[in-house]
């Protein structure tokens, strides 16, 4: 599609004029030509935006409802034996340890059932609206998925025997970096909503590892990973680069060298080779 050699606006399809009708117009009441209070033609300009109306947390709720459904459809029941969760990509140490590293990445779309992808989906909703908001969108995501890997990784220190799935380590990350974000007086907030919004992450954050210490079933070490990976992201961010994408952008490829360090050395401790694809004990 042609451009306005003017404006650099598109021209409409199948057009032969080299510049647009706004262009045109407006040339024309510079010269006095054109009619007073004539109505000027809307067109976008070249420089803006579009912003789609569809938000990241939308997009990661309705990922994680959609692989919900889909375990749902594989298993014939909403009870999810070991192997289906496996099959979608838990993260299960004899398996992620020794090549299939990517599952500390699906890990975080999964759901053991009906409360445990309520609950999830509850707080996602909740602290990744607010995340995206005062964030960004692409900071915002990289919060998510570095703190969601490093509760994955928290797991497979604590229980690498054991399958996790679920998105609260990643959800606990973003709690963890609002906590820290709040505290150190990053975001322009009246002090009021500061401190009743950080009152309300700290309550959340110590309520949900007291109560997963009482029950079965709950990875804590998941959900610790996660709020101390996302305390440390936040407190970076607010002091090193609160204002500045470059700089931001360093602070999360050093996370995740980090990381990758992490994964290395826990793959070294288990005395496993460090490999990459599929596990042979898939094989």
């Amino acid at each position: 599609m042609a451009n306005c050699v003017r404006c650099g606006r598109q021209l409409p399809p199948f057009s032969f004029k080299r510049i647009c009708q706004w262009c045109v117009q407006h040339e024309a009441a510079q010269r006095g030509e054109e009619i007073e209070n004539a109505p000027q033609p809307v067109i976008a300009a070249p420089w803006t935006r579009r912003e789609s109306t569809i938000t990241l947390t939308q997009v990661l709720f309705g990922a994680n409802v959609a692989v919900f459904v889909a375990m749902i459809a594989a298993a014939g029941s909403l009870d999810f034996p070991g192997q289906i969760a496996v099959h979608f990509g838990a993260n299960f140490g004899p398996y992620t340890l020794t090549g299939e590293w990517w599952r500390l990445v699906t890990y975080m779309f999964l759901h053991g059932g009906v409360m445990h992808i309520f609950f999830n989906m509850w707080c996602l909703w909740d602290l990744g609206r607010l995340c995206e908001s005062l964030y960004g969108r692409w900071t915002y995501a990289a919060i998510y998925f570095t703190t969601g890997i490093a509760g994955g990784l928290g797991s497979l220190v604590w229980n690498p025997q054991t399958l996790t799935v679920g998105a609260s380590g990643a959800i606990f990350g973003l709690a963890g970096a609002l906590i820290a974000s709040f505290y150190l007086g990053e975001f322009s907030l009246p002090r009021i909503a500061i401190s009743g919004t950080l009152r309300s992450l700290l309550v959340f954050a110590v309520f949900n590892l007291f109560i997963g210490g009482f029950f079965g079933g709950v990875d804590n070490a998941c959900h610790i990973g996660g709020l101390v990976s996302g305390l440390g992201l936040g407190a970076a961010i607010a002091r090193v680069a609160p204002h500045s994408e470059p700089r931001r952008v360093g602070l999360f490829v050093a996370a995740a060298i980090l990381l990758a360090g992490g994964a290395a050395g826990l793959a070294h401790h288990h005395n496993l080779p460090l490999l990459f694809g599929r596990s042979p004990f898939e094989r």
